[in-house]
Parts: C-alpha cells; structure tokens; sequence
C-alpha cells in the first residue's frame, strides 16, 4: 500500500487549484503521476471515502477530499462507517485500533 502517496494527492487536492484543476480535465494523466495500487487508485478515482479511510487515509485531508466531491458532513461520516462495514476495519495510520496492533 502506498499511503503516503494517496495522502500526498489528497494534499495537493485541497492545497493547489492547478492540482484540482487536472483532476478535473486529465484525471488518469495527474493520477498516473503518483505511485498508487489498483486499489488505492480506484478508490480515489470512485471518490469512495469509505475504501480510502479503511486504507488509513488521515481524516483531515479526506474531509476535504469528500467537501470537494459534494458530500455533506453528514454523508462523510456515514461513508467512513460504511466502508468499515463492508472492509473492515482500519488497515494503517492512525485510526488503526489499539487492539488490532501487535
């Protein structure tokens, strides 16, 4: 998994309009850019925030990601129990549960 390289994206989504502006246009150009799994890639590409919170992405950058895509607050947080309900639960990061780790 490349975390670091979904958060990164996520990161320059929400910091850099040239950025937004690509995602927009050429999606499949700027996405080719970073090193993503199938997975990870398909995630971002469906906006699924439940995928991408199973897969540890941090909570500030998807919030901002789930805004950009039209999703109410309430919609976000229903998306996070949703994709731990149908992925289980936190793979990496920080939201991983204390109990899980070893």
């Amino acid at each position: 998994m490349s975390l670091y390289y979904v958060q990164k994206l996520l990161y320059q989504l929400n910091r850099d309009r040239a950025v937004r502006r690509r995602f927009e246009e050429d999606r499949d150009d700027l996405l080719d850019e970073y090193v993503l799994t199938e997975e990870e890639r398909r995630a971002i590409e469906d906006g699924d925030i439940g995928l991408l919170y199973v897969m540890g992405v941090n909570g500030q950058l998807l919030m901002h990601y789930s805004a950009q895509l039209g999703q109410t607050w309430d919609e976000y947080i229903a998306a996070m129990k949703e994709g731990v309900k149908k992925h289980g639960p936190v793979r990496e990061g920080m939201y991983t549960l204390l109990e899980d780790r070893q």
